[in-house]
């Protein structure tokens, strides 16, 4: 059962960045609605701020973070009570229907479809969103205007259909 509990950890971590597979199946995809609709509010929060720590213990990125062990303890019991209330309560029904006709991995995408919902909700913050337009003022407008012109495209065209390299207008 940890086998299953790290995958779906790693599950959530990963589906923040990698897209969620073609078909997961009837079980799972019920499974995932149920966990998105039993996380909501309070609960999403404590998915972000889980996510964060994680990340935060990076060395690529925990110089940025000033994350204690304390805070990062609280955030993986407060994640790890959310997780159980959702497979053994809220979701116990759908949850046992997907592991039983589609197994493990089941989980894994259901908890990696969480992981996007809650990354979601952080690139949504509006101040997220700000530090987000910062980041525009760095990029060299000219040198994107002229990068779009030579694939063919205006800034906002998108290419005809059909058509690689032409610009609706």
């Amino acid at each position: 059962m940890r086998r299953v509990m790290a995958a779906a950890t790693a599950a959530a971590l990963l589906g923040t960045a990698l897209p969620a597979p073609a078909s997961a199946g009837i079980y799972t995809d019920d499974m995932t609605r149920c966990l998105v609709r039993a996380t909501a509010g309070p609960d999403q929060e404590v998915l972000m701020r889980w996510i964060f720590t994680i990340f935060a213990a990076s060395p690529v990125t925990g110089n940025l973070a000033n994350v204690t062990p304390a805070q990062r303890d609280a955030s993986h019991e407060a994640a790890a009570r959310l997780m159980q209330r959702l497979v053994l309560v809220d979701c116990k029904t759908e949850t046992v229907a997907a592991l039983k006709y589609e197994g493990s991995s089941a989980f894994e995408a259901s908890f990696g479809a969480l992981g996007q919902v809650a990354v979601r909700g952080l690139m949504t913050d509006p101040s997220v969103g700000a530090e987000m337009q910062r980041f525009a003022t760095h990029i060299d407008a000219q040198k994107m205007e002229a990068l779009l012109a030579e694939a063919g495209l205006q800034s906002g065209a998108k290419p005809a259909a059909g058509k690689p390299g032409a610009a609706t207008h």
